[in-house]
């Protein structure tokens, strides 16, 4: 499989450096560069063709064409076709020269795009005569070289015929057996020239699975090998004063949060540092599994750190966590604010474990932060912090445990994609009583109505917030946008009450000031881009409107949504939206009946594709060949399970079965033979 491409039959220079343009420099390379799409030659009975699919009809010409022109030299060509019992309408762009080749009577095979609702096709390709249906489905590749379509696929079919036998199956056979998969050499041949549909589809599953195990098995080769490398931080805490501390709470704890728990708690009993991620709606009740986790370590003769992004939100963890634990713990808060005298002492406090639990911000991670004996590590919104900055904190302590937190609802599919290397625990329910944030879709029609309702929730001691769409090709657009409605609110309001404004432009200490003065309500109605997203706590806040609502994801709108909902009185979320597309639309009215973000985010996984739903530029998920982790879910789960096994139980050395498997698992990773034995 690893000779060069030169050997297979008609490869010759010049085609040789075309195929390299596409990646394509060895046998491998070559028999797996899969085709992108399949196009259906195959002639079906009206009744049975799907509105919108690209279809292939076979009939007789009725009537003389009609050939129209319009625009600059554009054409259009419509004609009738009698198929069947039932007159189809033809039509075709900007290709006047078949008006002479097709006439009444001729008996023609279209292929093109079919609309149910008109009875009719756009033509893309047609031919006199009967279809030859000798090979009704025809493979498309991703082409962006010279190569043509009909040469790529000979040098296809030589290499099969030459190599094909040479095919290593690397799966074991009880895989195959157990889920029915085709073998590889089958499959392959499948792929590329499939016999029918039916084992297309069946080419299509041995290949979407193959892909998620090895992906999976890489995933938690380095998984182990990260265990392996941090053994020794087995926290033996105290179970009964920890239960002793939850009944003391002012709540009951949900199912979701007991599960997290005992998740976390079983990872700082073990002999392993503790690599998880805890996700989980805004209000679901994180933090209050984060402050158990962290008493934990308490019990234990540890000290305990949480950082978050920002002062404002430290400052809030630190006055709830500090009414938490009095009596239980001593906290101490440590931010770029707190200089001087007053830094000195507690950073001396921190050093000779005068304190148990330090939170902060970015400040934490500084050189003159020394801990006594830190224990476990959470970072509050990890996606907000670097790699390095994580990093840095971890390692403060020997191998201290690590709760990474995340209000963002990230699908279950991404989340083992993305964080394969992590354990991943979900809150997915809220606590009793909370009320729901109700959420209403508007058109800017009704702006005037809107700013009476926000100064009638004013009038009653509430406050507001009015966001802007931060649109990333544009940022001056968007604070002029942001600085635009400020002023104009400023107008409609007047002394009325303060408005305040927040972009991504202001100095930290710019912002940290206008969010402090948000939550202690000398602003009541606080105009922003997406910066508010995430650390702010303002319970007072009732009302989240939201402009151009069309251009967020769900998860954004509904990451915005949770910043309202947090106090005892009910709350909005005005979407201001008027979206052109079908798309927009769904996202609008998804918003307005559904509270659940673990359920908004797989509907925006399913309209926005995985990297929409990330962001390109940053999203790190894998590119797979065949498999598509939105629509191959289950595949992905079983395939995870599998690898989980096939790794824990040492397989891959241990069962004979395995060893393909194991060689082409060392290839992938360019690990050295016997890596696993």
């Amino acid at each position: 499989m690893n000779q060069p491409i030169e050997k297979v039959k008609g490869v010759g220079q010049a085609l040789q450096e075309h195929l390299g343009e596409l990646g394509i420099l060895t046998l491998e390379d070559l028999l797996f560069y899969f085709p992108n799409r399949y196009d259906n030659y195959e002639i079906k009975p009206l009744s049975e063709l799907i509105h919108d699919e690209k279809v292939t009809i076979e009939g007789e010409i009725i009537g003389e064409p009609n050939l129209s022109y319009y625009g600059r030299k554009k054409s259009r060509l419509t004609l009738h076709l009698q198929v069947e019992d039932t007159v189809v309408k033809g039509v075709m762009f900007n290709r006047a020269f078949a008006k002479k080749q097709l006439q009444q009577g001729d008996t023609v095979t279209f292929t093109g795009k079919w609309d149910q609702h008109r009875l009719q096709i756009t033509i893309d390709n047609y031919k006199k005569g009967k279809a030859k249906l000798d090979d009704p489905i025809q493979p498309v590749y991703p082409m962006k070289s010279t190569i043509k379509p009909l040469q790529f696929k000979k040098i296809i079919k030589n290499a099969i015929e030459q190599y094909g036998d040479n095919i290593v199956e690397v799966l074991p056979p009880a895989y195959l057996e157990n889920y029915k998969l085709l073998p590889r050499n089958k499959a392959l041949k499948e792929m590329h020239f499939p016999s029918n549909f039916q084992l297309l589809k069946h080419a299509k599953r041995r290949f979407v699975y193959e892909e998620l195990l090895l992906f999976q098995l890489k995933m938690q080769v380095f998984r182990k090998k990260n265990r392996e490398r941090t053994k020794g931080n087995s926290q033996l805490f105290d179970q009964f004063a920890i239960d002793q501390f939850i009944t003391r709470l002012p709540f009951a704890l949900t199912r979701a949060q007991q599960r997290s728990l005992d998740e976390i708690l079983t990872d700082l009993r073990s002999p392993y540092r503790m690599n998880r991620l805890l996700q989980g709606d805004v209000g679901s009740g994180k933090t209050a599994v984060a402050a158990i986790c962290l008493y934990a370590s308490i019990t234990a003769g540890k000290q305990g750190a949480i950082m978050v992004p920002t002062e404002i939100l430290a400052e809030q963890h630190y006055a709830s966590l500090t009414e938490l634990f009095e009596g239980y713990a001593n906290v101490v808060l440590l931010t770029g604010s707190i200089k001087g005298k007053k830094r000195k002492e507690r950073l001396e406090l921190v050093k000779e474990h005068q304190v148990d639990i330090i939170i902060g911000t970015h400040a934490l991670i500084q050189d003159e932060v020394i801990f006594s004996n830190l224990g476990t590590v959470i970072v509050d919104e990890q996606h907000r912090f670097g790699v390095n900055q994580r990093k840095a904190l971890r390692d403060k302590g020997i191998d201290p445990d690590v709760l990474f937190m995340t209000a963002t609802p990230i699908p279950r599919t991404l989340a083992i994609t993305s964080y394969g290397d992590m354990d991943v625990s979900q809150i997915d329910e809220m606590p009793v009583g909370r009320k729901p944030v109700e959420t209403y879709w508007v058109k800017e029609s009704m702006l005037p109505r809107l700013l009476q309702f926000i100064q009638k929730e004013v009038n009653n001691g509430h406050q507001a917030y009015v966001i802007c769409p931060l649109i990333e090709e544009s940022d001056k657009l968007d604070i002029q946008n942001a600085v635009d409605l400020y002023q104009q609110l400023q107008q409609v309001y007047g002394s009325a009450m303060k408005v305040g404004l927040l972009h991504g432009r202001l100095h930290n200490d710019e912002k940290e000031a206008v969010m402090q003065e948000f939550a202690t309500n000398d602003v009541q109605v606080l105009v922003s881009t997406t910066v508010v997203e995430v650390g702010v706590n303002v319970p007072n806040a009732t009302v989240m409107l939201i402009y151009d609502a069309e251009r967020f994801g769900l998860s954004q709108l509904h990451q915005l949504r949770g910043r309202v909902g947090r106090g005892k009185a009910q709350s909005y979320c005005i979407l201001v939206a008027d979206p052109k597309g079908e798309v927009g639309k769904e996202r609008m009215k998804i918003m307005t009946e559904t509270i659940n973000g673990f359920e908004l985010a797989e509907q925006d996984l399913q309209l926005r594709g995985p990297g929409d739903f990330f962001g390109k530029k940053q999203s790190g998920l894998p590119e797979f060949k065949v498999a598509d982790i939105v629509q191959d879910y289950r595949a992905l789960e079983t395939a995870r399970n599998d690898a989980q096994t096939i790794i824990y139980q040492d397989l891959l050395s241990k069962d004979p079965s395995y060893h393909a498997l194991k060689e082409h698992l060392e290839k992938e990773l360019n690990l050295k033979s016997n890596t696993f034995d």
